[in-house]
């Protein structure tokens, strides 16, 4: 895949610049920033190539020009890194000016752990920052709801009937909802709740315990 720029328009076109395609978020995999950013340079770097170094009779002008190629060609291979990140994949980006070509390769992720990728699945997609904070919060809040839950369903069954009924609702329900959390543990946002659920059937099951015996 190349990155270049035709007509003053960012485009990503095959091998040897063929099916060419305009950068288009609806179109490709990549957001609206970006695609806003690709074709901002284009237009930067269309105006910088009809106006070349030597083109004027100012001797500044031939610094100056020197100047803004280098920052078009800069800013060039930083959105060319980006759109790598973003869709996964190797881009070739075309330098516009000097029409050489610079092979831009996705980021490596960090290794992970076999266990933490069973565990946690795959890991954010490039670019986008784990939302710890806000992802901690709701796992705390439905912890809490799930602890108060089946502390309140084995309290009243140990109290109306008997402790081993308490403890076979609790393994019933634990044993309901784990297939469901693990399968949750992947999915983007809903893997928060996942976690909190699973903490708190965890920290319910030592005051089930307390309960029962």
């Amino acid at each position: 895949m190349e990155l270049r720029i035709r007509e003053g328009r960012a485009v990503l076109a095959g091998p040897g610049g063929g099916s060419a395609r305009e950068v288009d978020p609806h179109s490709l995999a990549i957001g609206s920033d970006l695609a806003q950013a690709l074709h901002e340079w284009a237009r930067v770097a269309s105006a910088v190539g009809a106006a070349r170094p030597g083109d004027s009779g100012d001797p500044d002008s031939g610094d100056t020009g020197t100047e803004a190629v280098s920052v078009v060609s800069q800013r060039g291979r930083q959105l060319a890194q980006r759109v790598a990140a973003t869709m996964g994949t190797s881009v070739r980006f075309v330098d516009p000016v000097s029409g050489e070509g610079v092979i831009v390769d996705p980021p490596t992720p960090a290794p992970r752990s076999e266990l933490a990728r069973r565990l946690f699945g795959t890991p954010d997609p490039a670019g986008e920052p784990t939302p710890w904070l806000t992802g901690l919060t709701i796992s705390a809040f439905v912890a809490a709801v799930v602890v108060v839950a089946m502390l309140a369903l084995a309290n009243t069954l140990a109290r109306e009937t008997s402790g081993w009924l308490a403890l076979l609702a609790s393994a019933v329900v634990t044993a309901g909802i784990a297939p469901s959390l693990w399968l949750a543990r992947r999915v983007p946002i809903v893997r928060w709740a996942s976690f909190g659920a699973a903490a708190g059937i965890v920290i319910a099951w030592i005051g089930v315990l307390v309960v029962v015996f």
